[in-house]
């Protein structure tokens, strides 16, 4: 499999935003502990992290804010995330 394209991201990123930045992540996994650790794992303490069971409970959205420096930096979270199985990126 090939690694996403960020380049539109990364335009999207510079045009939109003055950095640093308050940036917002949203992903949806899979409800597995170990998935959802790992995503947690990317932010910092002082990122705000939400989580929220789907009805079924099948699957987990995860809602992240945290204090950006670049858009490289919002990226590198996005490829990070995409080693995760199953994810899906808001």
């Amino acid at each position: 499999m090939s690694a996403p394209d960020f380049s539109a991201l990364r335009q999207k990123l510079e045009k939109d935003f003055s950095w640093p930045s308050l940036y917002m992540f949203k992903f949806i996994v899979p409800s597995d502990n170990q998935k959802i650790a790992k995503i947690e794992s990317l932010f910092g303490d002082d990122s705000e992290v939400k989580l929220q069971p789907s009805s079924a409970g099948k699957y987990t959205s995860i809602t992240a804010r945290q204090v950006m420096l670049n858009p490289d930096g919002v990226i590198e979270v996005y490829q990070k995330a995409a080693e995760v199985e199953g994810i899906i990126a808001l």
